[in-house]
């Protein structure tokens, strides 16, 4: 982890998809009340909290029993119990068996887990394939921590928002969503990582997102924190997909002059709302030509990165 890491995962300790947070956990009062029925429901253990169950089970059967479970269109996972030791294949169960009890689930997201709990690259996650399967009218599946991670090409007709946060991206689960067919999906985000934590993709992991082909309603795209990104960008220059975006990110990863250029001396960008370029090596010289070709588009630009060094760091790894 770098010292300038983004703490996105301080999105969800107050809210998450539009809904306050409430904590599935008893409280000394009893049961809650009707008006817990608008909110997004935080699951999880803790061995910190002395309020919290020490079990992330506890916390589900607090849930199951207490909250209008009918209702619920948003739950967010949090820590379970050594989630940098034990994989979360039983929350996914317990998710995947309950979904006959939660039919208006929307949005899920898996290991908001913040690095004083867990470094992402420590959170041990499982396939998720099983969620898919089970909810098929989630719209939105956000997932942190890449170890373990597994992801089977799957036919999902509800889901507008893929994201998965790591430090280390298995190249399975690139391939597994360039072969999914998600004909609502429009907004996809990897961060692809390192391969010390995991994170063994490469460019040619990539093609079947790049294709487009399965993704027709895809509007952002966001390939980031990847220390491939001017081999990534070369192939950005002419791939399908871009040509019906709005907004692509290469943001928090290795982008240089020589990816930059590719970019430059390909397919037209300039329909594009935003291209986010944050944390990146190129030159000043190269930001000013990017700037000047797009002058239509936000381009957001950093500081460049010491172009000395005799590597180039991701912004999130462990």
């Amino acid at each position: 982890m770098t010292d300038d890491q983004p703490t996105h995962y301080e999105r969800y300790l107050d809210a998450y998809a539009g809904y306050p947070l409430a904590y599935a956990a008893a409280p000394e009062d009893g049961e809650p009340g009707p008006d817990l029925s608008a909110v997004a429901w935080r699951i999880e253990a803790s061995e910190w909290d002395d309020d919290a169950p020490d079990q992330i089970s506890e916390s589900f059967d607090w849930f199951l029993e207490n909250a209008d479970t009918a209702k619920v269109q948003a739950i967010v996972i949090g820590e379970w119990e050594e989630c940098y030791d034990t994989d979360n294949a039983p929350v996914i169960a317990r998710l995947a068996e309950n979904a006959g009890r939660l039919p208006e689930l929307r949005s899920l997201f898996l290991g908001a887990i913040s690095p004083e709990q867990a470094e992402i690259s420590w959170i041990q996650q499982s396939d998720i394939t099983p969620l898919l399967e089970a909810y098929p009218k989630l719209e939105r599946l956000e997932v942190r921590g890449g170890t373990g991670l597994a992801l089977a090409p799957v036919r999902h007709e509800a889901l507008r928002v893929l994201r998965f946060e790591t430090g280390g991206l298995p190249a399975q689960v690139v391939r597994g969503v360039g072969g999914s067919d998600l004909p609502a999906l429009e907004h996809l985000e990897l961060w692809f990582g390192v391969d010390e934590y995991g994170g063994d993709a490469t460019a040619a992991d990539v093609a079947g997102i790049l294709s487009g082909e399965r993704l027709p309603a895809l509007r952002h795209l966001g390939l980031q924190n990847c220390p491939f990104a001017d081999e990534l960008a070369a192939g950005l220059a002419a791939a399908p997909v871009v040509a019906r975006l709005e907004s692509l990110s290469l943001s928090m990863g290795s982008l240089g002059d020589e990816g930059a250029a590719a970019l430059l001396s390909g397919q037209p960008l300039t329909h594009l709302r935003r291209f986010d370029l944050e944390h990146h090596y190129m030159s000043r010289a190269m930001m000013a030509r990017l700037t000047e070709a797009l002058p239509g588009v936000e381009v957001r630009l950093s500081e460049p990165r010491s172009r000395d060094e005799d590597w180039r760091y991701v912004q999130v790894s462990e």
